[in-house]
């Protein structure tokens, strides 16, 4: 709900995602036509270190916190790039550090500079004896370097945007250094160059199926891009950018075995267990086993076939979405539609005068590159 980069520094490790959820929006109805129950939800890709994300089943119809997943490991967006350093935010964003790419290495090294720092002071404060404890102050809560404490210690789980191989490498090695693990790398259109590397770490892959040619980070990429680094031993799945292609998920798989040959269940894979596994979730979701969750969708077709269509979405045991119903609904619209048409036609010249109130906007469809987290500048730039 209005907007999903806090742009104002580099550093907003504080900062959560699942305090701004918009359980009305409509992509999450949309989202079950398609036959996803579920999403990771991740802030914008302004920041190398950026906040928290919020994992959420596609409840439609409940409240925002009844979208949260129940039990879920913590998370957090990094990213890297031409977004981080302001490559294409225009004159006027050029003072915010950093403005390289060994300025994105330096700030996340120094972020956890602190964090081990701050660390220490607390150990340091919880060794002392009660009475000592009674006449010493305790350190500033500082919810910035709490969260990437929780990174040091295993406890919230690192996906980072990226796309050239050799910013990869770097976090890499900034990761060993440094003591903490990358879960996951995102978009990754590069992933192919250096996919040994990655599973050396032991970080997987959460890749576009075909999308480049967008900006010069992506003038690399190349259709096999998920096989290759499945060859290579790496947990791979697709992911969408966009409420259009999260409806499509099961043909954004599908392309894998056009592309390159993949094993039907391996692409499967790639849009159920695989991002489960990612996400630290398999235990309760990914796949229809003995003691998960009941999530699981019923296809027209085979659901690699572009003519499928998800006929029903369950979410732990309870339909979500029917297409039957859905179909009812819409010719119940469109009867109150025709209605309301006849009523205003019928009535007076007085009565036809209304408040002159206009429709209420449709909210913006806010992307990991959009700069502005204010309502009323997003539609001046889309109407």
């Amino acid at each position: 709900d209005q907007g999903v980069n806090e742009g104002s520094d580099a550093v907003t490790s504080e900062v959560r995602i699942g305090d701004v959820l918009d359980a009305d929006d409509i992509n999450i109805y949309r989202g079950l036509a398609g036959g996803t129950t579920t999403a990771q939800l991740l802030h914008g890709s302004a920041n190398p270190i950026g906040g928290q994300a919020q994992i959420i089943q596609l409840r439609w119809g409940d409240n925002s916190d009844q979208l949260k997943f129940k039990g879920a490991p913590e998370s957090i967006k990094f990213a890297l790039g031409e977004n981080v350093k302001q490559s294409n935010w225009g004159e006027d964003f050029v003072t915010r550090y950093p403005q390289t790419r060994s300025g994105v290495d330096t700030i996340i090294r120094d972020a956890f500079q602190a964090a081990k720092e701050y660390k220490a002071q607390w150990a340091d404060y919880e060794d002392l004896s009660g009475s000592e404890q009674s006449k010493t102050a305790p350190p500033r809560v500082d919810y910035r370097l709490k969260a990437l404490v929780e990174i040091l210690d295993k406890e919230r789980f690192i996906h980072v945007h990226s796309y050239v191989a050799s910013e990869i490498l770097m976090i890499i090695k900034l990761a060993d250094e440094m003591g903490f693990n990358i879960t996951t790398f995102t978009h990754i259109l590069e992933g192919y160059k250096v996919a040994d590397e990655m599973k050396a770490h032991g970080a997987s892959a959460s890749s576009f199926a075909d999308w480049w040619a967008y900006k010069m980070e992506v003038q690399d990429a190349i259709p096999t891009n998920v096989c290759l680094m499945q060859q290579q031993g790496v947990l791979v799945s697709v992911n969408s950018d966009s409420p259009d292609l999260q409806r499509r998920l099961n043909q954004e798989a599908a392309k894998s075995v056009v592309y390159c040959g993949m094993d039907e269940q391996q692409a499967l894979n790639m849009v159920t267990i695989n991002p489960a596994k990612q996400l630290k979730i398999d235990a309760k979701v990914g796949s229809v086993e003995e003691g998960k969750q009941a999530d699981f969708v019923l296809w027209s077709a085979h659901p690699l076939s572009v003519y499928a269509r998800a006929q029903q979405t369950w979410i732990e045991g309870a339909p979500y979405y029917q297409l039957t119903k859905d179909e009812q609904l819409q010719q119940q619209v469109a009867s109150e539609k025709q209605q309301l048409i006849q009523k205003v036609l019928q009535s007076s010249d007085d009565e036809k005068a209304g408040s002159g109130a206009s429709y209420k906007a449709n909210n913006p469809v806010w992307h990991c590159e959009d700069n502005h987290d204010v309502l009323s500048l997003a539609f001046d730039h889309q109407h």
